[in-house]
């Protein structure tokens, strides 16, 4: 893979994802370090069958994994709770898909209301507080709340990736967010410390093609006395003229508009990931390669979602390497047909 370097515009102001037709907003390309987008437009009959809207939280803690998933993509509705303990290398979790968006509630922007599912056997709350945001949610014999924190400065990568003017996402990707709470499974329940416990915020909005296949890697974490969040992308927006790779240093996010190279190997998952470009080096040790596939008529989906640790340097907006280590979070591979 050649690296490549794109020219992307930051947007500082509130603007409409859609125009009235539900097509793209040209104005609306570009990438900030808040969320100004109204995605409003998305949750329409105009394109229905391709519109696509989820919350995913995943939070990351010496003792435990947790992540949720609420999501609505036209067809379905999906909802997700996973839990791994880090000591026993066991996990629990329920998923649910049901048709046509059933049980979900989504806003039509990010924070502008609050996001729940409920399946059987499944209940998910996502709220919005003020300077916080609480994740809730319930299995069988397992259970978690967790309130993921935003700080006053704490800035959030949010890019808009164009296909074409009907083809288009809205991500906002939100890393290094201290979190707090505590997670039970079978009575027991463990206490998660905002010392060392972080959440990050997938949220998504767009129309997308039936058939793609994406990387998306995260890390939070303290190194070198620093808070440091890795964002990383690759394959969904390449040739798009956008990326999703940023780092974020004790809340200041720093851009990085290079489509890097990721060098790994499908049939060895668990072997260690390099991810690098001329602004980035970055070495993905895993320890646990979270595997799932779903076959559901026209839907089928694969996902190697690896968990483990980053070490190396990105470029700071000065040019300056910012180097770190010991950074935790995920690495996956995914490939939809939706």
């Amino acid at each position: 893979m050649v690296r490549v370097r794109v020219t992307e515009r930051e947007i500082t102001a509130p603007v409409s994802l859609t125009l009235p037709n539900g097509r793209l907003n040209p104005d609306a390309v570009g990438w900030t370090r808040r969320p100004l987008h109204d995605t409003s437009g998305v949750a329409t009959r105009t394109g229905w069958g391709r519109n696509k809207r989820w919350e995913y939280w995943a939070v990351v803690s010496p003792t435990h994994l947790v992540a949720l998933t609420v999501a609505s993509i036209d067809f379905a509705a999906v909802s997700e709770v996973w839990i791994f303990d880090r000591a026993t290398g066991r996990s629990v979790g329920h998923s649910a898909i049901r048709p046509f968006g059933a049980g979900v509630v989504l806003p039509p922007s990010l924070a502008e209301g609050s996001a729940s599912a409920r399946a059987k056997g499944l209940t998910i709350d996502i709220t919005e507080r003020d300077g916080s945001t609480l994740l809730s949610a319930a299995i069988d014999g397992a259970s978690f709340e967790v309130e993921a924190l935003l700080p006053r400065d704490h800035e959030r990568l949010g890019v808009v990736v164009p296909w074409s003017d009907r083809r288009f996402q809205y991500t906002v990707k939100d890393v290094a967010r201290p979190a707090r709470g505590w997670v039970e499974v079978d009575g027991t329940r463990h206490t998660l410390d905002a010392d060392d416990t972080w959440a990050v915020l997938d949220h998504g909005r767009g129309k997308w093609p039936y058939d793609v296949h994406w990387n998306w890697g995260a890390g939070s974490g303290r190194s070198h006395g620093r808070v440091i969040g890795v964002q990383l992308g690759s394959k969904w927006t390449d040739g798009t003229g956008s990326t999703e790779n940023a780092l974020v240093v004790d809340g200041r996010l720093h851009k990085n508009s290079e489509e890097l190279v990721w060098d790994y190997r499908p049939e060895a998952w668990l072997e260690p990931w390099h991810i690098h470009g001329e602004t980035a080096d970055l070495t993905f040790v895993p320890f646990h390669d979270k595997a799932s596939s779903t076959q559901l008529g026209i839907i089928s989906t694969r996902t190697d979602q690896l968990f483990g640790h980053y070490s190396g340097w990105m470029l700071d907006d000065s040019g300056a390497r910012v180097e770190f280590d010991g950074i935790l979070g995920w690495a996956e591979d995914v490939h939809n047909r939706w």
